[in-house]
């Protein structure tokens, strides 16, 4: 019976690897969520794939225009900041697309090197560089022709959404912030996903001391989270302990596979992740907070702590989306819709 079951998982998740290896090509965008844009039309949403310029890289972006899009009016607008290793085409551009169904100007931009956009080493993962993004998605859509600048959101996922509490510390520009599925990057490559690595803080980041000593001595880049997403097998992710990290394995190495979506990060950069928390000072946020995760996420644990310390707003909101795990509130319909939902009645509220 165990084989059996093996093999139909096996079966089933080839075709959804070989669907999701092909969506990027079908799209005419790269897009790879369901209900993706796959052309513009008149009186619909609208995809332009943009590029600008941040600290002298070029930032590879989708804005996201509302049906019936007029740029002599004025709409809000709303930044989406992607998981860490993910990518504009993947959740980001799904709430973004959503968002613009909804009536809002949007934007999901690749973090600087990664994805499509510019910078070597590639991959590398920081605070400050992905704190910037989120800053340079707001410089540029706040001059979209047709957005209304005094009326600007943000939006992060997972890693997305502790840069974007960290971003809206001091980016009041923002006058309403929310997150889903928000992931403590610096805490979590700190301590452990669970604080399960509290035992081997010194050492790691000996090793990323190391790694970057190399870096500057022979040029050679070495990197942490390397995974061969052609490797997997059903059993070997269904092995895998927690919800976050089993079902993340599917979503990004088969589900909704994206060629420029890695999970790997190099590895000098944990010594400012390691030395970093997306929770230090949330008491500077003084705008509405929209803070949302899945009921059943293991990766609850990091919303609530964050919205606990972020004493700065009287006007916040911990929303748990009914027996949604983390992985789920990316591409679950029915999870998506109530995320959307709140979205819409929070940004319509305070923008």
């Amino acid at each position: 019976m165990k084989e059996m079951i093996l093999t139909t998982l096996a079966m089933l998740s080839a075709l959804a690897f070989a669907s999701a290896a092909n969506a990027a090509e079908r799209n005419a965008f790269g897009l790879v969520y369901r209900g993706a844009i796959t052309e513009n039309a008149k009186n619909k949403v609208n995809i332009h794939p943009v590029t600008y310029t941040l600290n002298g890289l070029r930032i590879a972006a989708n804005v996201y225009t509302p049906a019936g899009y007029d740029a002599t009016r004025k709409y809000p607008a709303v930044v989406v900041a992607h998981p860490n290793g993910g990518v504009k085409e993947q959740v980001a551009g799904l709430y973004a697309q959503r968002l613009a169904e909804n009536g809002y100007v949007t934007i999901a931009a690749d973090a600087s090197y990664q994805g499509a956009s510019e910078g070597t080493p590639r991959n590398i993962d920081k605070p400050y560089y992905r704190t910037e993004d989120i800053h340079g998605m707001a410089d540029y859509i706040s001059s979209y022709p047709g957005v209304d600048a005094n009326r600007l959101g943000a939006l992060g996922i997972c890693g997305g959404g502790g840069y974007t509490l960290h971003a809206a510390k001091s980016d009041k520009r923002f006058k309403a912030v929310a997150t889903l599925s928000m992931f403590n990057s610096g805490q979590v490559r700190r301590n452990g996903y669970m604080n399960t690595m509290l035992d081997s803080v010194q050492p790691r980041l000996k090793a990323a001391s190391d790694a970057r000593a190399r870096e500057i001595a022979t040029g050679e880049i070495s990197y942490s989270g390397n995974v061969d997403f052609d490797a997997l097998t059903d059993e070997s992710i269904s092995k895998i302990p927690t919800d976050l990290y089993r079902e993340g394995m599917i979503y990004y190495g088969q589900t909704h596979r994206h060629p420029n979506s890695t999970f790997r990060y190099t590895t000098s950069s944990l010594m400012e992740l390691m030395s970093w928390d997306a929770t230090d000072h949330l008491e500077l946020i003084n705008a509405p907070l929209l803070m949302m995760a899945g009921e059943k996420a293991d990766s609850l644990y990091m919303t609530e702590e964050a919205f606990r310390k972020a004493v700065g707003t009287s006007d916040k909101e911990l929303f748990k989306i009914p027996g949604a795990t983390h992985i789920q509130t990316y591409h679950v319909p029915e999870y998506v819709a109530l995320a959307v939902a709140k979205l819409k009645e929070f940004y319509g509220r305070n923008l």
